[in-house]
């Protein structure tokens, strides 16, 4: 489930602070820092987002 474009436009990336591009499919819901030297992909869990920097995966 995609969440809110409303939420979208208030979330950012607690490490750089730029904006997140959620990249949710079925398999792996997340959200991707938009950021050109941070990269890194916040986990969704249960539709609620996990911006954690301790949660977050470097994006490919």
């Amino acid at each position: 489930m995609p969440l809110e474009a409303g939420l979208l436009e208030i979330l950012a990336c607690p490490a750089c602070h730029a904006p997140l591009d959620d990249r949710t499919a079925a398999d792996t819901p997340e959200l991707i820092c938009t950021g050109k030297d941070c990269g890194l992909a916040y986990p969704v869990r249960d539709g609620i987002p996990v911006l954690l920097v301790d949660e977050a995966r470097r994006a490919t």
